[in-house]
C-alpha cells in the first residue's frame, strides 16, 4: 500500500488533523531553523570575541614579560660580579668620602634560600656629619655590587652640631654556584682479558 492510497483512505476529519499537523511542523521548521542558525552564529561570535580578547591580553602582556625578563637578567648580572671582602670594600668607600671606620665586626655567613648567601659586617662610625653619612650610604648603594645596608642606627652626640654616632650593618649577597651532577664514566675494559 502506497502513501497516496493511505491518505485516500483517511476520513475528512483525519485529513484536516494531518494537514494542521503538517502546517505546524512547517511553521516550526520555518521559525526554528533561523533561530537555531542565529543561536549557532551567536555562539561562534562569542567564542571569536573571547579569542580576540585573549590575543589582545597576550600582546599587551608581551611588554610586561619582556620588562620582567630584562629586570631578571639585570639582577642575575648583578650577582655575576662577586662582592670584594666587605671590610676592604667598606674601607675603600669610606676613604672616598673621607671617613674613618674605627670598628668593624664580621658576622657569620647566613643562607638565604638554596641559592644565595648573606655575608654581613657591622661597622661603627663616630663623630660624623650627616652629609658624610649620606654620601657613604649613597656610594654603597651605587657600587654595582649586590650590597645593602641591612641595619642602621644613628644617634646624635649631645650638644655638638652635626655630629652623630652610627652603627651600621652592611650585607653582601652572593649566589652560590649551581651544583653540577658528576658525570658517570663507563669502566674501561680490563687489560687482563686473555689474548687468543
Amino acid at each position: 500500500m502506497t502513501l497516496r492510497e493511505r491518505l485516500d483512505r483517511l476520513e475528512d476529519r483525519e485529513r484536516r488533523l494531518l494537514g494542521v499537523f503538517a502546517l505546524i511542523v512547517a511553521i516550526l521548521f520555518v521559525l526554528l531553523l533561523p533561530v537555531g542558525v542565529t543561536a549557532l552564529l551567536h555562539g561562534s561570535r562569542s567564542e571569536n570575541e573571547g579569542l580576540r580578547e585573549a590575543i589582545k591580553q597576550i600582546e599587551s602582556s608581551r611588554v610586561t614579560v619582556e620588562r620582567n625578563r630584562v629586570l631578571r637578567k639585570a639582577l642575575v648580572d648583578k650577582y655575576a660580579n662577586p662582592t670584594p671582602p666587605l671590610t676592604s670594600f667598606l674601607a675603600a668607600v669610606a676613604k672616598m668620602v673621607q671617613l674613618e671606620i674605627p670598628e668593624t665586626q664580621d658576622r657569620q655567613p647566613a643562607p638565604h634560600g638554596k641559592k644565595y648567601e648573606e655575608k654581613a659586617t657591622k661597622i661603627t662610625l663616630r663623630k660624623v656629619g650627616m652629609l658624610k653619612i649620606a654620601k657613604f650610604m649613597e656610594q654603597i648603594e651605587q657600587s654595582g655590587y649586590p650590597v645593602a645596608i641591612s641595619q642602621l642606627t644613628i644617634r646624635k652626640r649631645g650638644v655638638e652640631p652635626d655630629s652623630y654616632d652610627v652603627d651600621m650593618t652592611v650585607s653582601a649577597y652572593e649566589r652560590k654556584p649551581d651544583k653540577v651532577a658528576p658525570k658517570t664514566t663507563k669502566p674501561a675494559p680490563s687489560a687482563s682479558a686473555e689474548a687468543p
